[in-house]
């Protein structure tokens, strides 16, 4: 428990905005400049059962298809439940409990098949995960410079500012973000990137891509919308380890 991991915490300023297609994008760019990476959804909820009978989560699997070390879809989400909502609640529905350390040395475990970690974490920044404990405490035990995944849809500038306010309050690091259209019907994208651009970069935590819509959101097709070449982007996430 006492290694450091290398890498990065991705978060997201709510769920179903697209921090999966975003880590996958990362996990392909990264591999593309001689990167181990290892992509952790620290917990997914939600799954359904293939052709083979196997219960698996969709998120799961595309980190998994995105990664290059040969992990199994098991290192690559250790910790899974079947019903898809809270993870709490989810735990609760199936007899379990999510506890800190068990859970923590858990997705190390996984962390530390690569080089570098790409932790994804849960819905937004904040989701509990028992009475006392909660995702941004996760990110804290972590303690990995975090990336922000800010779904462009309504109201997302206010929910951006509010989670980086959220992540800086907890001593994280933020390193960047990244603009996604999670909604396709989202208007004034250009305004909306522009203005979060302003606030984040006074942050000093820069935009590593704007990714639209996409019709197939491969981690190769993610990744060709980040802004830096993906060995410049090896360096940039180096250099976000630095204390």
């Amino acid at each position: 428990m006492s290694t450091r991991l290398q890498g990065l915490f991705v978060t997201g300023t709510d769920t179903e905005i697209g921090k999966t297609c975003i880590t996958a994008g990362l996990t392909h760019a990264l591999a593309e400049a001689g990167a181990r990476v290892a992509p952790v959804k620290s917990l997914a909820a939600g799954q359904v059962q293939d052709a083979a009978g196997q219960w698996v989560n969709e998120d799961v699997l595309q980190l998994h298809a995105a990664q290059r070390l040969g992990l199994t879809p098991v290192q690559v989400g250790p910790v899974q439940f079947r019903e898809p909502c809270a993870p709490h609640i989810a735990a609760r529905l199936e007899g379990r409990t999510l506890e800190r350390e068990p859970l923590l040395a858990a997705i190390r475990a996984s962390a530390q098949l690569g080089e570098l970690a790409l932790v994804e974490g849960v819905g937004g920044f904040r989701v509990p995960l028992n009475d006392a404990y909660d995702t941004a405490d996760l990110a804290v035990d972590l303690a990995l410079p975090v990336l922000l995944v800010v779904g462009l849809r309504l109201g997302c500038i206010n929910h951006a500012l509010l989670t980086a306010e959220a992540i800086r309050a907890r001593g994280l690091r933020l390193a960047g973000w990244v603009a996604n259209v999670a909604d396709p019907r989202q208007t004034h994208v250009a305004d909306n990137v522009a203005a979060l651009t302003a606030h984040f970069d006074r942050m000093g935590a820069p935009c590593w891509g704007e990714v639209p819509r996409l019709a197939d959101p491969s981690p190769a097709a993610v990744a060709a919308h980040f802004s830096l070449m993906p060995a410049t982007l090896l360096q940039a996430v180096r250099q976000v380890q630095e204390p």
